[in-house]
């Protein structure tokens, strides 16, 4: 039976769907929720490293340089847990049991971390459908929990853009 669930979102459309599965699979168990959002450094929505000052022969961080990327990074740490607060907010009015937090590091690797450190008894996460090499160059958060995570794992799924059937025979004509 399943009593904690470690619910690994973003704020996204697949972000919403793998809560909303949380929440119906946590009302219908009793089970416990913990909320979890990840700031990946290498994501492409997050800042890229700090431009330098390469005027001497020893470079150094341009100080308007670092103060827009902290307080960029600052305004991404307040947006995540914002919207982990309207989760939590809407599984706590539902009568669940809730905690929230956000953590930073390579997802996959944090899940499985966090999932660990707080006993979990099953994974929800979200899978875009990646292949063969996007899913290389991309890597897959799934993927990664599927392998090596301490509990089970249930993924869901979201849209995958397919080629119609008729779209598919008018190219191969």
């Amino acid at each position: 039976m399943f009593y904690k669930i470690l619910v690994g979102i973003d704020n996204s459309e697949i972000g919403q769907c793998v809560f909303d599965e949380a929440l119906a699979l946590a009302q219908k168990l009793n089970a416990s929720l913990m909320l979890l959002h990840v700031l990946d450094p290498f994501d492409e929505r997050y800042p890229s490293s700090i431009a330098l000052h390469t005027d001497s022969l020893y470079p150094s961080f341009r100080p308007e340089a670092v103060n827009y990327y902290m307080s960029r990074w600052e305004t991404l740490k307040q947006e995540g847990i914002e919207f982990l607060k309207i989760f939590y907010d809407q599984a706590i009015a539902k009568g669940v049991t809730t905690e929230y937090t956000q953590n930073f590091g390579e997802p996959g690797r944090v899940i499985c971390e966090v999932a660990q450190n707080w006993k979990a008894d099953l994974i929800m996460i979200g899978r875009r459908g990646r292949r063969g090499i996007s899913e290389f160059f991309l890597g897959s958060v799934s993927n990664y929990v599927l392998h090596h995570a301490p509990c089970s794992v249930l993924t869901v799924q979201g849209l995958i853009h397919a080629i119609e059937p008729n779209k598919l025979t008018t190219k191969l004509k």
